[in-house]
């Protein structure tokens, strides 16, 4: 399977196509998207057609309406002449971190439960305690929690994936959400490249469950999880926007009691 990147704006396409086309895409009339943004209808009008020049803060209300990827937005002000809005701020740096302790606690109040942080091309960036419990029940290294990408504990042999007791479930759903990630995300789309996918790519077609829970194998029996997402709300850099947090909430008494005693064996 090949990966296309979103398409990279080039000068001469100017800002009022592609919005139109962003709008389309997302499945807003111009009526929809002017009254989300409330500017008036003849005057998205004008823009789309390029009759009128958006201000730098209409443009910014018109991409945040569309879910724009802050990258991609990026391309937009510049087409419209406008220099790049949104920055890359390092995780690390200073101005992060408030980002920083947010997560730190985030992490912390979801033990016993394991909690992880992913970047944009699914590199787990930090994972509290209960994460190394649970490496440590299903027999892999602990310390190799922060340093691996899930995509690739999952889909390749040898890791997480292993354990899974509903593999082709998982494997398939991550395999979806990343192929929509890649779209705007090269490396990303080189990193599924070198990945294959055929056993969870042929049954595609197949209904899944309501809810899919991540049943995993352990000596202990059988762990079953939740997985829900935690993101930063508004965000306005492009480091903060690409990070989630991927919370594995126990689904039953069993998996509750089996995290909690192992994560209080662990502070011992």
């Amino acid at each position: 399977m090949s990966i296309q990147p979103f398409p990279r704006t080039t000068p001469p396409i100017t800002a009022g196509p592609q919005l139109r086309l962003l709008r389309r895409q997302a499945r807003l009339s111009q009526l929809d998207l002017a009254l989300i943004t409330g500017i008036s209808q003849r005057h998205l009008s004008c823009i789309e057609t390029g009759r009128a020049k958006p201000s730098p803060g209409t443009l910014h209300n018109l991409l945040m309406a569309l879910e724009v990827p802050l990258e991609h937005c990026n391309s937009l002000f510049l087409a419209a002449g406008y220099a790049p809005r949104y920055k890359t701020t390092e995780l690390s740096s200073a101005a992060m971190t408030a980002v920083r302790d947010a997560i730190s606690h985030v992490l912390h109040a979801n033990n016993p439960a394991p909690a992880i942080v992913l970047g944009s091309h699914w590199e787990v960036l930090a994972a509290n305690a209960s994460t190394g419990v649970l490496f440590d029940l299903v027999g892999l290294p602990t310390d190799s929690a922060q340093e691996l990408n899930l995509l690739t504990t999952l889909l390749q042999p040898g890791g997480l994936g292993d354990h899974l007791i509903n593999p082709e479930e998982i494997r398939r759903l991550a395999w979806q959400r990343a192929t929509r990630e890649a779209l705007d995300n090269p490396t990303l789309a080189s990193l599924l490249q070198t990945l294959s996918a055929p056993d969870y790519c042929a049954s595609m077609a197949s209904e899944l469950p309501p809810l899919v829970l991540t049943r995993i194998r352990t000596p202990q029996g059988e762990l079953n999880f939740m997985s829900t997402f935690t993101t930063f709300g508004m965000p306005l850099d492009i480091t903060v926007t690409s990070l989630r947090i991927e919370h594995l909430i126990p689904a039953d008494a069993q998996t509750w009691q089996t995290m909690t005693a192992a994560y209080e064996r662990s502070l011992c």
